[in-house]
């Protein structure tokens, strides 16, 4: 008899019932957009934010004066360098796959040919090496700088035979010395000379608007420094600092057990620092404070506009329920009137008009959550270009918010209907 009951209301009522599996859709369809943009949200930013350059840097100890791992005070020194050979070990850290690129830099003193003194920068621009895990990388400046703006010629690939005879020259040096690509160059160092070809002419808006760049075993042998290079950067996904974070940056010893496998088992920016100094010798991995910081900010600013547009839906949600659930009990006072005349207890029909909700909810939220998820695709692929992952957790998440939305959204007419008083409906007032 309950069944049919309801059955008989999901039918004469199909109309509101629509309306509120609907307004249920509604709210978790936005609710299940913004939930798996959220949760994905932070690896997609911090690929972005990788456009901007890189956020750890590694020295050689002797080069600086170490607080702590985000403040670095101090200048380089003379002598002070790290050891090219153990570049591929950055990638055999737990974080491994959080580090999207790296370059290492080694500034020489050099000479052209009119006595112009100036920094010849050895670097990696698109360098291809074998990794101690079997794995291959490219990785180099050309990703790291992407904002130069290459305003002649293009940039050094270094993937050809002769690439080792190409540079960059920034823009300012190449108005006072006349240079445009494809023009040569030589240049002398302390120990050795080259003669290189210009393969384009950047604008930076930076110091290196009056520097040379160029293959790294090139700069390197300017200044007889073959295997060493000056400083490494780092561009890594993180994830923003907490208190823990921040502790153990200062101090990793003060930890705990069990605090130290937390930290060292996440992704902060400390963490990946820590693990790039036990791999590379003798060495200080720290953040860019401005890019770090910028990083944390932005994510927790977007992934709290995500948290309050979903509450303000699942609001708006609600009372769209409250009205559609009160005005389908007002319609059928007299069913419940009567349904109390004969005995029925508060009970039942609380539980009737609960079971009419919970089934419209549940096709509503199965409903909502396909198109959401619709919904975050195409916020993926309008804001960062990419798709957005199906998460597991987001079914239990939205199923509980779904279903206590619509809960509180039926306790005023459950009330109502339960302060019913049969023998007052029934007379028709």
């Amino acid at each position: 008899m309950f069944f049919r009951m309801i059955r008989g209301v999901m039918t004469r009522q199909w109309k509101k019932m629509f309306m509120i599996a609907f307004t249920i859709m509604l709210g978790a369809s936005l609710a299940t957009a913004m939930l798996s943009v959220m949760m994905d949200v932070g690896d997609k930013m911090n690929e972005e934010l990788k456009t901007y350059g890189a956020n750890i840097t590694v020295v050689p100890k002797e080069a600086s004066v170490i607080n702590d791992l985000y403040d670095v005070e101090g200048e380089e020194s003379s002598g002070a360098y790290l050891k090219e050979d153990e570049l591929g070990n950055i990638k055999t850290i737990f974080w491994a796959f959080n580090i999207t690129d790296y370059t290492p830099f080694i500034n020489v003193s050099a000479t052209l040919d009119d006595g112009t003194d100036i920094t010849a920068v050895g670097t990696w621009f698109n360098h291809h090496m074998d990794l101690p895990t079997g794995e291959t990388l490219d990785a180099g400046i050309q990703s790291l700088r992407s904002w130069w703006d290459v305003t002649d010629g293009d940039w050094l690939d270094e993937q050809g035979v002769d690439d080792a005879n190409y540079c960059m020259v920034g823009c300012d040096l190449a108005e006072a010395q006349g240079l445009k690509a494809g023009d040569s160059v030589h240049i002398t160092g302390e120990l050795g000379d080259a003669d290189l070809i210009v393969a384009g002419i950047f604008e930076s808006g930076a110091d290196e608007d009056s520097q040379m760049f160029m293959p790294l075993d090139t700069a390197q042998s300017l200044a007889g420094l073959d295997g060493k290079v000056d400083s490494i950067e780092v561009s890594a996904l993180t994830t923003p600092d907490n208190e823990l974070a921040e502790k153990a940056a200062k101090d990793p010893e003060s930890l705990t057990i069990d605090q130290y496998e937390t930290w060292y088992c996440t992704a902060y920016v400390s963490s990946i620092c820590y693990q790039i100094q036990e791999v590379i010798s003798d060495s200080v991995a720290s953040a860019v404070r401005q890019v770090a910081e910028s990083e944390g900010e932005i994510l927790e600013k977007t992934q709290l506009l995500m948290v309050l547009i979903t509450i303000f839906s699942l609001i708006g949600a609600a009372l769209g329920i409250c009205n559609l659930v009160t005005a389908s009990v007002m319609e059928r006072s007299s069913e419940i009137g009567l349904m109390k005349a004969v005995g029925a207890h508060d009970g039942t029909i609380a539980g009737l008009i609960l079971t009419e909700i919970i089934i419209t909810t549940i096709i509503g939220a199965v409903a909502g959550y396909f198109v959401g998820f619709g919904f975050a695709q195409i916020i993926g692929q309008s804001v960062f270009g990419s798709a957005i992952e199906m998460r597991q957790m987001v079914i239990p998440i939205v199923a509980v918010l779904i279903i206590a939305v619509a809960l509180i959204g039926s306790i005023p007419a459950i009330r109502a209907s339960v302060k019913m008083d049969p023998a007052v409906v029934l007379r028709g007032r």
